[in-house]
């Protein structure tokens, strides 16, 4: 078992075997602040800090007959101890989030996040009527407000999805265009439909421009830096030279919301095609702005 869901585990065995969805995910979030590496990371979502990965895991380990979701909360079915398959340091985080926060209702646990760690607030639906208004500004003055045009690339090797969508709130991206040929993956949340959804939720728009991707088989046996340098110079010839309606698409939109990422798979900008797209714009006439690999 992945030891992260050993942990979602030890958290309900320790708090009574119950946790509601809300409660779950704040006692997730603040455990993850005190890890040193955290097993889970966090969007700012409509009701706070929020990780779709837990989530997944919450479901694989109901399918599996640990938990159970009833009533809007989460139910321990497993009657084996997970807290000792922890490490010493996950096990003192635990009993020390028990003895904190034990006695806070849900509504006082979402406080308490909103206020310690108000980045994660910046898209609550709940912050402004829970808050001061001296607070609730604290929480404002932590939302990304961009106002130059950039271009950015992105690629989600080696991260999370929640990760992968914190790079993109922070630079207050509108618009990610994916150029992948085929958007999809092995990797949780990053097939098509799992990006849409997030996207959805955050407030970005996702576009698909599958005719920008490299086919498959032209992808195998890349062992070093020269191989790729050899792809991607048979890509800008044989197809990208032959996508300038798709590049004026990227700037046309570039010029209408003043942030757009380009995304692929690869954690390196250099070994992704997606650099050659972006080249491919800021190549065009009209181009006056910034491009920022992120």
């Amino acid at each position: 078992m992945y030891y992260r869901r050993k942990v979602i585990l030890a958290l309900l065995e320790q708090f009574g075997g119950q946790l509601n969805k809300i409660a779950l995910q704040k006692t997730l979030f603040l455990l993850s602040r005190l890890q040193k590496k955290p097993v889970y990371d966090f969007i700012p979502y409509k009701y706070g800090c929020y990780s779709y990965q837990a989530v997944w895991d919450l479901g694989a380990l109901q399918l599996r007959g640990f938990v159970e979701n009833t009533d809007n909360q989460w139910n321990l079915t497993s009657h084996k101890l997970h807290l000792n398959e922890l490490t010493k340091n996950d096990i003192e985080i635990i009993r020390y989030l028990k003895y904190t926060l034990k006695e806070l209702s849900t509504d006082e646990l979402i406080y308490k996040t909103y206020l310690e760690y108000p980045f994660w607030a910046i898209n609550s639906l709940k912050a402004e009527k829970m808050l001061s208004a001296q607070q609730y500004e604290a929480v404002q003055n932590h939302k990304p407000q961009k106002t130059n045009v950039s271009l950015f690339t992105i690629g989600y090797e080696g991260i999370s999805l929640e990760s992968y969508f914190n790079k993109l709130i922070i630079n207050d991206v509108k618009v990610l265009c994916d150029v992948r040929r085929n958007a999809i993956s092995q990797k949780f949340g990053f097939s098509k439909s799992d990006l849409v959804k997030v996207c959805n939720a955050l407030g970005i728009i996702y576009i698909h421009l599958p005719e920008l991707g490299i086919p498959s088989d032209k992808r195998k046996h890349l062992q070093d830096q020269t191989d790729y340098d050899t792809l991607f110079d048979d890509y800008k010839t044989n197809y990208l030279f032959f996508q300038q309606h798709n590049i004026d698409c990227i700037l046309d939109l570039v010029l209408k919301y003043h942030r757009v990422a380009l995304t692929c798979f690869e954690a390196s900008y250099c070994q992704c095609h997606r650099s050659k797209v972006a080249e491919a714009v800021v190549n065009h006439n009209d181009w006056k702005y910034e491009l920022n690999h992120i």
